[in-house]
């Protein structure tokens, strides 16, 4: 995943995250992207400088876990969404596509859930009007 600070000609600023830098350029190109302010379609990324973080010290020992204190204010609210996300719904892990359009087709209750799809499961879930968003962080696999 790949997130942009995007604007319009309208010089409104918004951020979107993208499966690739291809997907950007193929939804734009599609006109599949807009302005969430103005609803214009003609949208480009903006002048971003790139989030590099400091090299770890090769004496550490410790392995990163996603336990660590938050670096900024950023890296905390995504702390605090993983949180939200893994308290409050079910992980279906690698069914998820299959129990999303269940509860869509009214075949399974309806839940929080949350798991992990293929590129092409989750834009036919899209395409089909299953209401269905990418989390910005990879879920933590879970096994029985």
């Amino acid at each position: 995943m790949i997130s942009y600070s995007l604007h319009c000609p309208e010089k409104h600023s918004f951020d979107s995250w993208f499966q690739s830098a291809s997907a950007f350029d193929t939804l734009s190109a599609a006109g599949r992207l807009s302005c969430p302010v103005c609803g214009s379609i003609k949208v480009q990324k903006s002048l971003m400088a790139p989030a590099v973080r400091p090299a770890r010290s090769h004496t550490s020992t410790t392995p990163a876990t996603p336990l660590q204190t938050p670096a900024n204010e950023r890296e905390a609210a995504l702390a605090a969404l993983r949180r939200e996300v893994e308290e409050n719904s079910d992980y279906v892990g690698l069914n998820f596509a299959a129990e999303a359009r269940a509860m869509h087709d009214g075949d399974a209750p309806a839940r929080s859930i949350y798991g992990e799809a293929a590129f092409e499961d989750a834009r036919q879930l899209i395409e089909d009007g299953v209401p269905v968003a990418p989390l910005p962080f990879m879920p933590v696999r879970k096994v029985n």
